[in-house]
């Protein structure tokens, strides 16, 4: 492997237990690549899959990414009707497979999906920068199904909805961040790790007017949440993507700023950020003057000149 060295050395019993014993813990845990592979699914199914919690995967050792079981593949090719079922569930569709699926118009599936009836899992900007979004098939087949759900798919919408629509309401990218934390939770190993999840969807002002210590702002940092990648670092769609990422709505940053503070209280509980030793005065090892012998004029000076001249 890269970065590791073979020693050569004479091969003892104990050598060998060791050697068997490695192996099988590298048998045991597999790349994400070979996973999406052993499992017959895309890259793009297979992340999306983890995102959804079908698959379970955990951190790799020495910051190697993730790792997938091999007992977790084992338990997914068990399923039934695998692969086909398994693929279907993380089946991603824009609006007009979308609205083809559910038998309504474009127009129909756009509106009820602004009003967050139907919640998206995936976007990303296309070359003329407008938002492509992406929703389960398995979750429209499910609302259309739904008998509730018929007057929506139908109907004339109620005054209610329909004067939020023109007011602006889009839940979409509030609805997506949503969904994006809770799989940020999900893959969080430890209480900094969680604080982070939270901090990575605020703008920094609103990290610090929750989080007012610098020393813990400074540690939540290192577990945000790397942005989305879409585009160059810079370009249109990169901003276009942070913006997604971030938090608008005034109720929503303040539900997040209340979750990051009481994140953060008690990551700061099971280990408090780091902060420089206080320096304690040393000892001091400056030379110390040595005695002047007496003055010239004093008492002992005039009595040892006496002694001198007596002698």
């Amino acid at each position: 492997m890269p970065g590791h060295h073979t020693l050569t050395h004479e091969v003892t019993d104990t050598d060998t237990a060791v050697t068997e014993r490695a192996t099988g813990n590298r048998d045991a845990w597999i790349t994400t690549g070979r996973a999406a592979r052993e499992l017959g699914l895309k890259r793009t199914e297979f992340d999306l899959a983890v995102h959804l919690g079908r698959v379970r995967t955990a951190p790799g050792d020495g910051g190697e990414g993730r790792r997938v079981a091999r007992a977790e593949i084992e338990r997914l090719r068990a399923g039934a009707g695998f692969p086909e079922t398994l693929r279907r569930s993380v089946r991603a569709v824009g609006t007009t497979e979308g609205a083809a699926l559910m038998e309504v118009p474009r127009t129909r599936f756009t509106r009820l999906a602004r009003l967050g009836l139907l919640v998206p899992v995936r976007f990303y900007p296309n070359r003329y920068r407008a938002v492509v979004w992406l929703y389960l098939a398995e979750e429209l087949r499910l609302f259309a199904a739904d008998g509730k759900n018929t007057p929506l798919l139908t109907g004339r919408l109620p005054e209610g909805l329909r004067s939020q629509l023109d007011a602006g309401l889009d839940l979409r990218p509030r609805n997506w961040r949503t969904r994006h934390l809770g799989f940020l939770l999900r893959e969080a190993d430890g209480p900094w790790a969680r604080a982070g999840a939270v901090a990575s969807l605020l703008d920094p002002l609103h990290v610090s007017q929750a989080v007012t210590d610098p020393y813990d702002r400074s540690r939540l940092h290192r577990f945000r949440e790397a942005p989305l990648f879409h585009g160059s670092p810079g370009s249109p769609a990169a901003r276009l993507t942070e913006d997604l990422m971030t938090a608008q709505d005034p109720d929503e940053i303040a539900w997040l700023q209340s979750e990051l503070t009481r994140l953060t209280h008690r990551a700061r509980e099971h280990r408090p950020a780091p902060r420089p030793a206080s320096r304690c005065p040393g000892p001091d090892h400056r030379r110390t003057p040595r005695a002047a012998g007496p003055a010239r004029g004093t008492p002992r000076g005039l009595l040892a000149r006496w002694r001198r001249g007596n002698r």
